[in-house]
């Protein structure tokens, strides 16, 4: 298993970016700005991560995937293991923003991630459409977050 970081052309991997943000003008806002690893096992890219630096104590998880046939093999685990690791001298808070879903909201406490704000009909404003997971509308926005050191 490997991970690399992805300095240029980054929309080569829409495909999974999508799988996390459905709408790609909500990952134009911060891809460029986004720091992204891809995790590379066997040979293919099997997951995805972009984060950004929020302030001179945080970074964000803003797009983290996982390919539907490669999920629950600890891919996006990894990645998120990785990404504490490599700030926790730099940064004290690990964050994530995710929607209210009976999928993500366990996965990222299995991570040691604890619910830390809301903001309060942030995917029915900000998206054209609306958004739904495991047969549940999406309305506001979840932030859960991590100490790292």
């Amino acid at each position: 298993m490997e991970i690399k970081e992805i300095k240029s052309n980054k929309k080569q991997y829409i495909d999974l970016l999508l799988l996390a943000d459905e709408q790609e003008s909500m990952i134009d806002r911060y891809l460029e700005r986004g720091i992204m690893y891809i995790l590379i096992d066997e040979g293919k890219v099997r997951s995805e991560c972009v984060i950004t630096v929020e302030n001179g104590n945080t970074v964000e998880i803003k797009n983290i995937a996982t390919y539907p046939e490669d999920q629950g093999k600890g891919y996006a685990k990894h990645l998120i293991n990785f990404i504490a690791k490599k700030y926790q001298n730099k940064y004290q808070i690990l964050q994530v923003g995710t929607g209210d879903s009976p999928l993500t909201i366990p996965f990222y406490e299995k991570c040691g991630f604890k619910r830390s704000g809301k903001i309060k009909d942030f995917f029915v404003k900000n998206y054209d459409h609306p958004i739904f997971e495991a047969g549940h509308q999406l309305v506001d926005m979840i932030y859960l977050s991590k100490r790292l050191n």
